[in-house]
């Protein structure tokens, strides 16, 4: 588990005009990790779940459990369609909404989809598997999935930071599949990002949100195109500009709204230039 203060960060005075009660941060950058608020308090993360999720069914994948192109999901679905977002299942149902590849429909059905399906393959419960094959290994000691693969995983910021960690420099996986995790999938694909309204186009990984030309958007207007990561409707979220070494957490105990939109971005914005500028 990733414990304590390394370097301090001007940024992170920022979160504590916030209209939240509680919220926990942290940035890995260069190999240094900084760190502010509590970062042992267990925050409900919602939809930041996915990241996590999607971690494990790539390692399942490099396991030999199931394979990225293999059928899952509606008629012509894979694997590789369900993680990013492609294959029509609805948001909260395994019904077909659109067709396959037809449009970017944001589902967490999608990854009840995924999780069922390693459950099923191994013989292990997915939230055991989670924890077996993401969560023991990373010292993730506060972190479970209680409910839905897509949005019912709780965590500290603690236990995020190793996960962030990994995402800068892989243990897990193999750095061949975190680039692909990271690459855009059907790239031509439109679709609403919660919140944000329609995206043209809504580029999307595995798993992983990528910033793309989305504008506004929640990471800030200054950062890469590349970011990739995700956000909760608890008020929590979770990036990396992938091959920077850079990579940052934020968990806090509001929900989602329209306060959360000019600060994440403001943060998100000052943080980038922050680092980069040092």
């Amino acid at each position: 588990m990733v414990r304590g203060m390394v370097r301090d960060l001007e940024s992170f005075n920022a979160l504590d005009a916030w209209p939240v009660d509680h919220v926990s941060a942290a940035v890995i950058a260069g190999g240094e990790l900084s760190t502010h608020g509590d970062i042992e308090r267990v925050f409900e993360l919602m939809s930041v779940t996915k990241l996590l999720v999607s971690y494990g069914v790539l390692i399942a994948i490099e396991e030999g459990v199931l394979e990225l192109d293999d059928p899952l999901g509606p008629p012509g679905s894979t694997v590789r369609h369900l993680l990013s977002h492609a294959s029509g299942v609805a948001f909260d149902s395994p019904a077909p909404q659109r067709k396959v590849g037809e449009r970017r429909i944001y589902s967490s059905a999608g990854m009840d989809i995924l999780a069922d399906k390693v459950a099923g393959e191994t013989g292990i419960a997915f939230p055991e598997y989670l924890r077996q094959a993401v969560f023991e290994p990373l010292g993730m000691e506060s972190s479970e999935l209680w409910g839905s693969a897509g949005h019912d995983a709780r965590s500290t910021v603690a236990d995020l930071a190793s996960f962030a960690r990994e995402l800068t420099a892989p243990r897990l996986l193999s750095q061949q599949t975190l680039d692909e995790a990271f690459t855009v999938q059907f790239p031509e694909l439109i679709g609403t990002i919660p919140g944000y309204g329609m995206q043209k186009p809504n580029p999307w990984g595995l798993g992983f949100e990528i910033k793309g030309r989305k504008s506004p958007h929640w990471t800030g207007a200054s950062m890469p195109t590349t970011t990739a990561g995700h956000f909760g409707q608890s008020g929590t979220f979770l990036w990396t500009v992938p091959g920077s070494g850079v990579a940052a957490v934020v968990l806090t105990d509001r929900d989602f709204g329209d306060w959360a939109k000019p600060s994440w971005a403001a943060f998100n914005d000052a943080l980038w230039t922050e680092i980069t500028d040092s």
